[in-house]
């Protein structure tokens, strides 16, 4: 992956990354770099790697073989710790059916023993326009107030390595616009962003560098210059045929 300088801080470091569920091979020897203060976007189509790639780096799954390392940590040894320093938004899943987006946040403030987590927990509800549902069950929530709720959480500790996988599928404008905000504030803390998406016009505004999976390789390591506007298409769409 590219990066803007020799003094930045890598805080993911993949390399030769294979995961195979039985005679399937999910990933097939990727390399990825993202760095401290920047944003990078693993782009593809379904299927392509994407999701797997951000589980392992979540401590979700482990890595068939490969390196990887989160901020310091090898995700193979230190899974939990990794799960502590990571803000994971899955592409599925993640949430209680039956608790209320404000008991999603007190659990994950106790969990991570949290301190006057009361008011960030409601200005990011209020920024993605979840404040009025802040007390209702999301066992009723539509798929773009499920995807906004995922981001809030993954973002809520303020973690130095931020995943967000599909945070845009299904989500209308201002939740685009706060996710947008949500990213440039994680770099301007310092932490490393990866967008997992196929919606390579909103990664562009949101990242500096893209990584292109087809079929769980990568075929290319570009700048998100190289990926904007009608020639971005092209190259993107060349790049997946």
């Amino acid at each position: 992956m590219s990066s803007s300088g020799g003094n930045e801080i890598e805080r993911i470091h993949i390399r030769g990354l294979w995961v195979r569920f039985g005679s399937v091979e999910a990933v097939r020897g990727i390399d990825i770099s993202a760095y401290a203060g920047r944003a990078t976007a693993l782009l593809g189509r379904n299927g392509a790697g994407k999701s797997t790639t951000m589980r392992v780096l979540a401590g979700v799954i482990p890595p068939t073989e490969g390196e990887v390392v989160v901020d310091g940590v090898d995700v193979r040894h230190d899974p939990l710790t990794v799960k502590r320093s990571t803000g994971f938004c899955p592409d599925v899943g993640g949430l209680v059916p039956r608790a209320t987006p404000w008991e999603h946040l007190q659990l994950a403030a106790r969990l991570r023993r949290m301190q006057g987590w009361e008011l960030r927990a409601q200005d990011l509800l209020e920024r993605f326009d979840l404040g009025a549902a802040a007390h209702r069950v999301t066992g009723g929530f539509s798929h773009g107030m499920g995807r906004r709720l995922s981001v809030v959480l993954a973002a809520f500790h303020e973690p130095s390595v931020l995943l967000l996988d599909e945070p845009f599928d299904g989500v209308d404008p201002l939740g685009v616009e706060a996710t947008q905000r949500v990213i440039s504030d994680a770099k301007d803390r310092g932490a490393a962003v990866l967008v997992s998406t196929h919606l390579r016009d909103l990664a562009m505004e949101a990242c500096e560098d893209a990584l292109v999976l087809r079929g769980g390789s990568a075929v290319a390591a570009l700048g998100s210059e190289d990926l904007v506007g009608e020639d971005g298409a092209r190259a993107y769409r060349a790049l997946l045929d």
